[in-house]
């Protein structure tokens, strides 16, 4: 769902976005009920902590189509909607049986490519993949639909298999075309040499005939015996010549059949009862993700219900566990001696609690929600795997059973030309006995007939006999030259469609190799901007090295691009060495997070069909850095809405507009 196009980088702009669109939520995360402006460019959610910024970001996430937002804990229904220009899109989230179900249209119909790069909140996959060491490459590659890309593969590389026998099948008539030429010449001078003799024999029979009386009965008989022995005789050359062809036809079809034949006994058995183990197996990890989901969602209701409790207890917890509030916190706060012994009282049984008890109970379920959130990608993985494997099993199946169909076809094939075969010898046999009686009864009407006379008239008939057959072999080979051009005709469109299957096939083979090196590309230029923007002492360079690596694919060894994590320091002395991703500072963790999310962003053309990015969680970079990286990425986002301390979003230099009241 494309709502409009900005130019950003190399995209030309088609629609230019509006210069602010608006934002209305109600019981979203710790929201009441709010409206907010936001402009193109930055818009800063300023404030101290438990002020629901990280609430209305999660609304506006809502409002563009993700799952990953949570309905306030004292509510049953909430509403999110996204005023873009003439454009409303509605959200509407109901808990029922315990878990929250959503409603309306969208802005997005498939939130998932927004998730993964644009709503790059705390717990964001792209920003924790670099902390905790995850496939850099899966999270890079997950908007590429690869089954679909490997089934078109099949399909292209099926057709051009076909075309190049329907192209050697041509090659080998052209092939046939000057043996043809040359016999169809070496007939028509035959033809023409039996024409002349067939023209003087006539003109000897018109002479005899003119002293013979024409009358006798005798003769009108013999003549009418050779008429018919010569239409006789010529059928039976037909049908001699049908049986060959029918024969030339036969052999052709076994050889076919051999071969067919031979591609179904090497091809393995119809894994009929693996694809149904696959799909079973595909249904039970598709429902473990979605209880998993549903799991999150309630921890996530857990959390900030218990949130709003302790805060309207006097305090509010941070998402770091600790009082304060959605993005952070100050740790010396939580450290002053008047909090020590503080208790609450409990909003189930009533009774006191100590607060640092509520709180660990909260990071706890904190932990576990990580926790489902590291199984359900696992199980995403696990997913996309198995349905890789399903698809492998069902063109294998899927081509055995063109294959058995191909054969049966040739097979009835063969039985009708058999018996077309039997057909015609039979038909032979009968011409055969009637020219032996023709021939026996025209042996005894010879004795009545002049010998000379009835000499030439038989060789006449055979002259014209012989003209014939002469004639309908040519035709045979005529019509056979006709068919080999018409179908050679065809040659140079297969040529043409096979040279466009080709530079297809090749396309969507380097299709994912493409994306992979684009990505690679972007976080390495980006992140040598960055790094230079920001000027981290002793850290000289952070980017991916992409390699090749055998992996398991379901029963397969395939060969698997990687990306490699690479970070080179320097000491005092200016030596360089190659570091770990454990080494870097929170802060340097962080940025190369949302670097690679950036460059994920980019590469998958984010920005065309959701032009925002949300950011949150900032805390862990200084506020100058922070500063220099809000206004790097406002050069590659329509609207960027950040969520930002007070302190942080006044070393903002940038135009932007901020947000103080939610």
């Amino acid at each position: 769902m494309n709502k409009f196009v900005m130019s950003t980088g190399s995209s030309q702009q088609t629609a230019a976005p509006p210069q602010s669109v608006t934002v209305r939520a109600r019981n979203i995360g710790g929201i009441d009920e709010t409206e907010v402006t936001l402009h193109r460019g930055i818009t800063a959610l300023t404030g101290r902590n438990a002020t629901n910024r990280t609430s209305l970001l999660q609304a506006i996430m809502a409002a563009l189509g993700s799952d990953d937002t949570s309905l306030k804990a004292d509510a049953d229904e909430g509403r999110a909607i996204l005023e873009v220009g003439d454009e409303t899109y509605e959200r509407t989230l109901h808990r029922r049986n315990g878990t929250v179900v959503t409603e309306g249209e969208p802005y997005l119909e498939d939130s998932g490519i927004a998730d993964l790069f644009a709503f790059l909140l705390e717990d964001n996959e792209a920003r924790r993949a670099v902390a905790r060491g995850d496939d850099l490459r899966d999270i890079i590659m997950r908007p590429v639909d690869t089954d679909a890309i490997r089934e078109e593969i099949s399909r292209t590389e099926q057709e051009k298999r076909d075309i190049d026998q329907r192209l050697s099948k041509l090659e080998d008539l052209s092939a046939k075309l000057p043996d043809l030429e040359q016999k169809r010449t070496r007939l028509t001078n035959e033809i023409e040499e039996q024409r002349a003799e067939l023209s003087e024999a006539r003109e000897q029979v018109e002479d005899a005939e003119a002293g013979v009386e024409e009358t006798r009965e005798e003769k009108d008989e013999l003549d009418a015996k050779l008429d018919e022995l010569q239409e006789t005789r010529s059928e039976l050359e037909r049908v001699r010549r049908r049986i060959d062809t029918e024969r030339e036809s036969i052999e052709a079809l076994e050889d076919e059949r051999d071969e067919l034949a031979d591609e179904l006994e090497d091809a393995p058995e119809r894994p009929g009862a693996e694809i149904d183990r696959l799909e079973a197996e595909i249904d039970r990890l598709q429902n473990e993700k979605e209880e998993l989901t549903a799991e999150i969602s309630q921890l996530q209701s857990t959390i900030q219900f218990n949130e709003e409790r302790l805060e309207s207890a006097g305090g509010a917890v941070d998402a770091n566990g600790g009082t304060g509030g959605e993005s952070g916190g100050d740790v010396t706060d939580q450290l002053l001696p008047d909090s020590d012994g503080e208790t609450v009282e409990c909003w189930t049984c009533g009774s006191s609690v100590a607060r640092d008890q509520i709180e660990t109970t909260i990071e706890q379920l904190r932990s576990t929600r990580q926790e489902r959130l590291d199984e359900r990608s696992e199980l995403s993985t696990a997913l996309r795997e198995t349905r890789s494997e399903l698809s492998d099993l069902r063109d294998r199946r899927d081509e055995h059973e063109r294959t058995r169909k191909k054969l049966d076809s040739v097979e009835e094939e063969i039985e009708e030309r058999e018996d077309r075969v039997e057909q015609y010898v039979e038909r032979r046999s009968r011409l055969t006995e009637e020219i032996e009686a023709l021939e026996e009864e025209v042996e005894r009407l010879e004795e009545d007939v002049q010998d000379e006379l009835l000499d030439q008239h038989k060789e006449v008939n055979e002259l014209e006999f012989e003209l014939e057959r002469l004639e309908g072999q040519r035709e045979d080979v005529d019509e056979e030259i006709a068919s080999i051009e018409d179908r050679l005709d065809e040659r140079e469109e297969l040529e043409e469609r096979r040279e466009a299957v080709a530079d297809e096939l090749t396309e969507l083979r380097t299709r994912i190799d493409r994306i992979e090196a684009d990505a690679v590309e972007a976080f390495n230029e980006h992140m040598e901007q960055v790094l230079d923007v920001l000027g981290y002492e002793n850290l000289d360079r952070i980017w991916i090295e992409r390699t090749e690596r055998e992996v398991r694919e379901g029963r397969r060894k395939v060969e698997k691009s990687s990306f490699d994590l690479k970070i080179v320091r320097s000491t005092d002395s200016g030596a360089a060495y190659e570091d770990d991703i454990d080494h870097l500072s929170e802060s340097e963790r962080e940025v190369t997070g949302l670097v690679f999310a950036l460059a994920g962003y980019l590469v998958h053309d984010v920005h065309e069909t959701v032009p925002f990015m949300l950011l949150d969680s900032l805390e862990a970079i200084d506020s100058a850095r922070i500063a220099d990286l809000i206004e790097y990425f406002r050069d590659h986002v329509p609207y960027l809405t950040v969520a930002l301390l007070e302190e942080d979003a006044a070393a903002l230099e940038a135009p932007h507009e901020r947000v103080t009241e939610i």
